[in-house]
C-alpha cells in the first residue's frame, strides 16, 4: 500500500443509473481521463438503501468491463434517511478529544442506534462560534448501510477504499470549479430518487440533507394520473422534457410536481435559516437530471427568490479531448458532478 497508486475510480450510485468517474490530478488541473454510465437494475436502490446487492453487484461489473479502467480501488457515497449530518455547538476542546466526546454528544441528534453507526466529524474552524465554544459537522451513517455499499463494490471486484457522502462530493466538484467562495451558497444536485440539498459556508459544508423527490416522483405523478405503466409515464417524461408534443395532462401533471418538489426544497430551506439566521444566501447551484424537467428550474427561483443558475462540472476540470468531445460532454454534465467529486478523493482520504 506504501507505494500503491492513491488514486481512486469514482463510484457514483444512483437510483436510476450508476455512474463510474476517472480524473487525473496535477497541481494546476484536474482532467476526466474516463466515465461510464449504465442504468441501475429496477428496484436495485432504494432511498439510498441497497435492496437488490447481487443485481447491483452484476451492474457495476459490467460497467467496470465496459469502462476498461485499471484502477483497482474505488471510492462511493452514501447517502438517504440513513445518513445523518448535523452541525452542532460545544464547549471546545483538543480535537483528539472529540472522538469519544461526539459519541454522547450524537445520541442526542441520531434517530438510530449510535453504536450501530460510523461517525465522522469535522470540526468547522470558518464558522462562527463563541471563543469558548466550537463548531462541529457530524457524519453519522448506520454501519449496515456502509457495509452493504462495501460488499457490493468489493463482489464487483474493486476495492472499497474511500466512503463519502453525497453532500461532500457535491462540494468537493463545486469547490474544484468555483473555488473556495466567500460567503454562502446552495447546491442541489436533483437526482431520480433524492435530491441533495448542501449549504457551504465560506468553502465548508455546514448543512447537508437528503429530500426523497425527484425525478421519478414526477414519473410516477403521471402514471397515477395517466393510469398507464411506469415505463410509458417515464417515456412521457422524457417526451416532454425534450419538446416533444404530450397529451395536456401530462404537462399539467408536470406543473404541479414542479410546485411540489419546489415547495420540498424551500422547506428545507426554511428548517436550516431557522437555526441560521445569521447566515445571508448568495445564490443556488442546480445540477442532476431533473434539470431537464421543464419549468422546473423556474419554479425553484420562484419559492426561493434566490439567484439561480447551471452548476457547470466543467467550468474548471478539464476533459481529455482524445476520448471525449464537447457534445458528450454537455449531455453527460447534469450527471457528472457527484461521480467527479467522488473520483477526486484519493486512498486514506477521510
Amino acid at each position: 500500500m506504501l507505494f500503491g497508486s492513491k488514486k481512486v475510480v469514482g463510484l457514483d450510485i444512483g437510483t436510476s443509473s450508476i455512474k463510474l468517474v476517472e480524473v487525473e490530478k496535477s497541481r494546476q488541473n484536474i482532467t476526466l481521463t474516463s466515465f461510464g454510465f449504465i442504468p441501475t437494475p429496477a428496484g436495485a436502490i432504494v432511498g439510498g438503501e441497497i435492496t437488490n446487492p447481487d443485481a447491483l453487484t452484476e451492474a457495476i461489473r459490467t460497467l467496470i468491463q465496459q469502462t476498461k479502467t485499471k484502477r483497482k480501488k474505488a471510492c462511493t457515497a452514501v447517502w438517504g434517511t440513513a445518513v445523518i449530518t448535523k452541525k452542532i455547538s460545544m464547549p471546545r476542546i483538543e480535537e483528539h478529544l472529540l472522538v469519544e466526546q461526539l459519541k454522547w454528544e450524537a445520541e442526542q441528534y441520531i434517530p438510530f442506534d449510535v453504536n450501530e453507526s460510523n461517525l465522522e466529524f469535522q470540526v468547522l474552524h470558518k464558522s462562527l462560534a463563541a471563543p469558548e465554544q466550537m463548531n462541529v459537522l457530524l457524519v453519522a451513517a448506520k454501519r449496515d448501510l456502509v457495509f452493504r455499499y462495501a460488499e457490493v463494490i468489493e463482489s464487483a471486484g474493486l476495492e472499497c477504499s474511500v466512503i463519502d457522502v453525497a453532500g461532500f462530493a457535491l462540494n468537493n466538484c463545486f469547490e474544484a470549479n468555483y473555488g473556495q467562495m466567500q460567503g454562502s451558497v446552495i447546491l442541489l444536485n436533483i437526482g431520480a430518487g433524492m435530491t441533495d440539498f448542501v449549504v457551504v459556508e465560506n468553502g465548508e459544508v455546514t448543512f447537508s440533507r437528503d429530500i426523497p423527490v425527484g425525478g421519478l416522483t414526477y414519473t410516477t405523478d403521471i402514471q397515477k394520473t395517466m393510469g398507464i405503466s411506469l415505463e410509458e409515464a417515464e417515456s412521457l417524461k422524457v417526451s416532454a422534457g425534450t419538446g416533444q408534443p404530450v397529451p395536456q395532462e401530462v404537462t399539467d401533471t408536470l406543473s404541479q410536481t414542479n410546485e411540489v418538489v419546489a415547495d420540498e426544497i424551500k422547506r428545507s430551506f426554511d428548517f436550516f435559516m431557522a437555526s441560521s439566521s445569521e447566515v445571508t444566501i448568495q445564490k443556488i447551484y442546480v445540477t442532476g437530471g431533473g434539470l431537464g424537467l421543464p419549468g422546473l428550474f423556474e419554479h425553484i427561483q420562484g419559492v426561493m427568490n434566490l439567484p439561480i443558475e447551471n452548476l457547470n462540472p466543467f467550468q474548471q476540470v478539464q476533459f481529455d479531448t482524445r476520448t471525449f468531445t464537447n457534445e458528450y460532454i454537455a449531455q453527460i454534465s447534469p450527471y457528472a458532478a457527484v461521480g467527479i467529486g467522488l473520483a477526486m478523493r484519493e486512498v486514506k482520504d477521510r
